[in-house]
């Protein structure tokens, strides 16, 4: 009788052990096809034209200015005079420094004679070594008083003459910092000079983007006022490190050939485009941002399972974001939902939802 009670209870316990857990519910996802766009229009950003070269310049002496001579785009030759100080101090220092080598070379003019008169009355043997050595020593020290004196009224005389502020080289006014009435210290910044013969582009890009640019990529550059003025252009230089307001770096752009109506200052529009590099635009909503990570989730087609891929983000707007590294062509990507996906987790492909 104790053998037939065991008996019905382990076959409910072999029943009970037999039975499975139920499976995780497949949750439904969204997706998008990842399409490359290997001429992908990376952005279209307003820039200027500028010259290659500039160069800002200021007065050598300090004093205020009492007039400028040009306005800005106007084309000034080598020496042409800018802008010039109220020069009456330094007229006065020069004056100053005249006096005292006047002086000096009327002390030369004793000293020379008195030098003169000792070898005179020590030849004929009336005279003492001592006095000859002596006026000898003086004539020497005479002599180097007025160099020093020279010196000083040269000095003075540039100094005078560093009043007007001049052209270092064939340029164009591009910018005054400075105003007539205004007093200014040595070395401020007065006025910019551009040369206009070399001219380039100059735009702001977005950190990302600068840094994800590939090697020889073509720019193009056309006027903001009419668009049929358009050539080419390649990057000359990219600023090492992002503006801390904007988070963009200046980037300078060598024009393939300047059209007349490229002017200095003129507005234009800068077309980026990659020829090479795979670029993705996804919906904003595909893409997770954590702490360490910036990635999508990519649909495994054969298991249907999800894996996240870290990527690049080149750009975003409010609705889409452009990406590179990580997503290959025919990559089905997670469109919604994807901050509640774990690695490995399985899902169900909504056709008619995807895109």
């Amino acid at each position: 009788m104790r053998r037939l009670w065991m008996m019905p209870l382990a076959a409910a316990l072999l029943a009970g052990c037999s039975e499975k857990q139920p499976p995780e519910p497949i949750r439904p996802a969204l997706y998008v096809v990842a399409q490359p766009e290997l001429a992908q229009d990376l952005g279209r950003f307003a820039g200027n034209i500028e010259a290659r070269y500039e160069s800002t310049l200021g007065f050598r002496v300090p004093g205020r200015i009492v007039r400028r001579y040009y306005d800005v785009g106007t084309v000034v030759k080598q020496g042409d005079i800018l802008a010039n100080l109220d020069p009456t101090d330094q007229q006065n220092q020069l004056r100053s420094a005249q006096g005292d080598l006047a002086k000096v070379q009327a002390q030369l003019i004793n000293a020379k004679a008195n030098a003169r008169r000792q070898q005179e009355l020590f030849d004929r043997g009336v005279g003492a070594q001592a006095q000859l050595d002596t006026a000898q020593a003086d004539l020497k020290t005479t002599q180097a008083s007025v160099q020093q004196a020279q010196a000083a009224v040269n000095q003075a005389q540039d100094q005078l003459g560093y009043c007007n502020l001049r052209a270092d080289h064939d340029a164009v006014i591009t910018q005054w910092q400075a105003e007539a009435g205004q007093v200014v210290s040595i070395g401020q910044e007065v006025v910019t000079l551009a040369r206009p013969e070399i001219k380039e582009a100059v735009i702001d890009l977005p950190g990302p983007l600068a840094e994800a640019l590939p090697k020889g990529i073509e720019f193009r550059v056309a006027g903001q006022l009419d668009p049929n003025i358009n050539t080419s252009a390649h990057i000359r230089e990219i600023a090492p490190q992002a503006d801390s307001a904007t988070r963009t770096r200046r980037t300078r752009l060598t024009l393939d050939s300047t059209p007349a109506a490229f002017r200095l200052g003129s507005s234009v529009s800068v077309t980026v485009s990659s020829p090479t590099a795979e670029h993705f635009q996804l919906p904003l909503t595909a893409m997770q941002e954590t702490d360490s990570h910036t990635r999508v989730w990519i649909i495994d087609a054969a298991t249907q399972t999800v894996s996240p891929r870290d990527v690049t983000v080149l750009r975003r707007d409010a609705k889409s974001v452009l990406l590179s590294g990580g997503i290959k062509t025919g990559d089905m990507v997670v469109s919604a939902g994807v901050h509640s996906l774990t690695p490995g987790q399985k899902v169900r492909l909504d056709k008619e939802s995807s895109q």
